[in-house]
């Protein structure tokens, strides 16, 4: 408090002796401000002096006034190249998934949710949810699609998240017959169809709902994917019905080809 107080009575916001960048600068603005008055004999380059006399001089400015962008959008992947390559209609199951990670409010603290979804029918394969980001939750939620689908040189598309990018997750594309495709740095539309479902998830039952508990905020994370989203809710993309109708359509219309 008698930090607070000393730096609000000092002249001009700052302290002589405070080891703000930002006091400096606005220091050099008075200053250069006073050398416009009439009578004044200063100009610019006694600024520049009186800055580089300062104690101050050679600090490097605070992080809320470094701008520089040092990442590009769009920039790919080093290791894993984009395969998929917004190619979201694909003929036939299996042949390519997408996952992505999303966080849920809770009173508890965030609860983390990772999706795996097959873009054939758009039906959520496997899924996984953590009060943490570490590289198991995607890799639980990516066990069950296995599991599940037993995939066969399957497609598997994510963001370049630090959990898609390390050795376990590439080990564990290889040993489970996945080739791992990644999107473009800050490039949301490389894996629009991810980003579709949490859309709906938040609109269609959270709500901005921030649950009491992460217990509950499960509980009702489960009662959407395998009890509404995939045998009920109905998707645009599969002419108006649902991920499960539309597989059990498809392995119909396949057996009487057969």
């Amino acid at each position: 408090m008698a930090q607070a107080a000393d730096f609000q009575s000092s002249p001009g916001g700052c302290e002589t002796s405070s080891p703000d960048p930002r006091c400096l600068y606005r220091k050099s603005r008075s200053l250069r401000r006073s050398t416009n008055l009439p009578g004044s004999a200063g100009g610019r380059r006694d600024v520049q002096q009186a800055s580089r006399r300062s104690p101050h001089a050679g600090e490097q400015p605070s992080c809320a006034s470094r701008l520089i962008r040092r990442w590009s959008v769009g920039k790919p992947a080093v290791l894993i190249p984009n395969i998929l390559q917004r190619r979201f209609t694909v003929t036939r199951p299996n042949k390519a998934w997408v996952t992505d990670i999303t966080y849920i409010r809770t009173w508890q603290g965030w609860l983390y949710l990772a999706v795996v979804m097959d873009l054939f029918s758009r039906k959520i394969v496997g899924w996984s949810a953590s009060p943490t980001i570490r590289r198991e939750l995607i890799l639980d939620a990516v066990l069950m699609a296995v599991r599940r689908r037993r995939p066969r040189g399957t497609l598997i598309h994510s963001d370049q998240g630090s959990q898609y990018g390390s050795d376990a997750w590439r080990r564990f594309c290889r040993s489970n017959h996945l080739e791992p495709s990644m999107s473009r740095k800050g490039n949301c539309w490389d894996n629009a169809v991810a980003e579709s479902f949490f859309s709906s998830l938040k609109k269609e039952r959270i709500k901005k709902h921030i649950y009491k508990s992460r217990e509950l905020a499960l509980k009702d994370v489960a009662d959407y994917i395998d009890g509404f989203y995939n045998p009920t809710r109905r998707h645009g993309h599969l002419g108006g019905v649902s991920p499960e109708r539309f597989e059990t359509d498809q392995k119909s219309a396949r057996r009487r080809l057969q």
